[in-house]
């Protein structure tokens, strides 16, 4: 099997590699309440996977300047990664509208407490703030 070949199964097996961390991204981001830890876990292996891909597309460059061939197994395979490529590109952005769909919400959420809540214990500067209460001055 050519060197070419090669690099172009490895990609397959990244990208089905990928589109399993973006399953369970998407699924994060779907339930109800997101767990930060797992979603940071995702991003981080995706991260990965996307840095392996781009290494694997220069290698795949550089071979096929180097076999110049147009072999039907080399179309073949192109053609599966395209796709996949492209439907991994769907999936994305559709975790991209989920994740400004959650980022909204937390935003609401906040907006909705925020006039309750307690007042500054601390400053900008992270010294304690100075509260008066009739007539009386209470540090906290």
């Amino acid at each position: 099997m050519s060197r070419l070949l090669e690099v172009m199964d490895q990609m397959t097996v990244v990208l089905n590699s990928l589109k399993e961390v973006m399953d369970a991204e998407q699924q994060q981001l779907s339930a109800g309440h997101v767990n930060g830890s797992a979603l940071q876990r995702i991003t981080e292996d995706k991260s990965s996977l996307l840095a392996t891909l781009d290494y694997l597309e220069q290698l795949r460059r550089a071979a096929q300047n180097a076999e110049n061939t147009g072999s039907t197994d080399i179309s073949q395979r192109w053609q599966a990664i395209t796709q996949k490529t492209q439907h991994l590109r769907d999936i994305n952005q559709h975790n991209g509208w989920l994740l400004e769909d959650q980022l909204a919400r937390n935003e609401q959420a906040l907006a909705v407490l925020k006039p309750h809540q307690e007042p500054n214990l601390y400053g900008a500067d992270g010294q304690a703030t100075t509260v008066s209460r009739g007539g009386k001055k209470i540090t906290i």
